[in-house]
């Protein structure tokens, strides 16, 4: 197909940077995403992005609480939607023996989803400041690691480049030290180049198939973030969102947009062997 890349990193068995060949897979994965994971709670822990505004407090949610639950579920929509984001990555955790970069980026991504339903759960079971700053951060090296799949399928193997993606990811949140919008900012950013990497990767190796993928992703992103923002504003206007509120549905059309991801790069993943 005109302008389809074909990265040499798929016909060997593994990935080269410099001298030194390392094979993705196996506990590679965990240790990655374990790592950062790490690194980011001690970044929060050290009060570093103390400074930082994030919403705590239920005022902030239009779920009412259930006073006879334990914190935990104190609001148990928007609590136990977070299941889904654990079922899908678990759901799209590579099996097989096969080994290659693809398996590796797949199973990054779906430790990411695994990882973040938790996240997400102890921002709203403790309502503290730090867990909505982890919950925030986290967010953006998600959506960078779908700009590393674009990278990827386009130019093949290349850490130096992945790394470079996912530390400016990590460190665009200083923005948020900046202004009390600079994670909305930052996030913006990040879905705006998303989209432009996306549809310059379907034009080299898409089909009808995947165009529709991708709109029905850009389309779950929309909702993700609308109706975050709108939450209170649709629970008055329209009474069926008051249990079920603007959040909780825009987490799940975060999980559907995080679907769409996977069905997306691994489709035209697949498209790109055909062609070697």
């Amino acid at each position: 197909m005109e302008g389809a890349v074909r990265p040499s990193s798929e016909r060997e068995p593994g990935l080269t940077l410099g001298k030194t060949t390392m094979k993705p897979g196996g506990r590679e994965a965990l240790l990655h995403v374990a790592g950062g994971l790490v690194l980011c709670v001690g970044v929060v822990a050290s009060g570093v992005l103390d400074g930082v505004h994030a919403e705590t407090g239920y005022e902030h949610y239009a779920e009412p609480t259930v006073p006879q639950l334990p914190a935990l579920l104190a609001m148990p929509a928007n609590c136990l939607v977070n299941i889904a984001y654990m079922l899908l990555g678990w759901y799209w955790l590579p099996s097989g023996d096969e080994q290659g970069p693809t398996r590796y980026l797949q199973e990054v991504f779906a430790l990411m989803a695994l990882t973040y339903g938790p996240v997400q759960w102890v921002r709203l079971w403790t309502q503290r400041h730090w867990a909505a700053v982890l919950d925030q951060w986290l967010t953006l090296p998600i959506f960078a690691w779908t700009v590393v799949w674009c990278h990827f399928l386009e130019h093949g193997w290349q850490t130096s480049a992945f790394l470079a993606i996912e530390v400016t990811s990590l460190a665009s949140y200083a923005l948020a030290l900046l202004h009390s919008q600079g994670f909305e900012l930052a996030l913006a950013g990040h879905i705006s180049l998303v989209v432009w990497r996306a549809q310059k990767v379907q034009r080299h190796l898409g089909n009808a198939t995947s165009a529709w993928v991708m709109a029905l992703g850009l389309l779950s992103c929309l909702g993700f973030a609308t109706l975050k923002l709108w939450d209170q504003e649709v629970a008055r206007w329209w009474p069926p969102f008051q249990r079920f509120t603007g959040h909780f549905w825009s987490k799940i059309c975060d999980v559907l947009q995080f679907h769409c991801a996977f069905l997306f790069f691994t489709r035209l993943s697949k498209h790109q062997l055909k062609c070697l």
